[in-house]
């Protein structure tokens, strides 16, 4: 199937699952590399209540803290919100 026959069909909201193989798929800039971090430990019980209070493991809560402040500091918070 030619590119603009699936997206047509896809577009005209045809469910394309059969056609897609999902074992190729990647996610870009998704490659995964471990850090350490120091932390006192006063960081770490806020960090543990504040996660608590959400829902979420500490180590979800810093990487959306860390990801939204890079966002904001590359200017990318404004755009989306524009």
């Amino acid at each position: 199937m030619k590119a603009h026959e699936f997206e047509r069909r896809f577009d005209e909201g045809e469910d394309m699952s059969d056609h897609v193989d999902g074992s190729k798929a990647t996610r870009p800039n998704q490659k995964l590399k471990r850090v350490n971090v120091d932390f006192p430990a006063w960081v770490v019980s806020e960090l543990d209540r504040e996660s608590r209070r959400l829902g979420v493991t500490r180590q979800a809560l810093i990487k959306l803290w860390i990801a939204d402040r890079l966002d904001r500091a590359s200017g990318k918070a404004m755009k989306r919100s524009a």
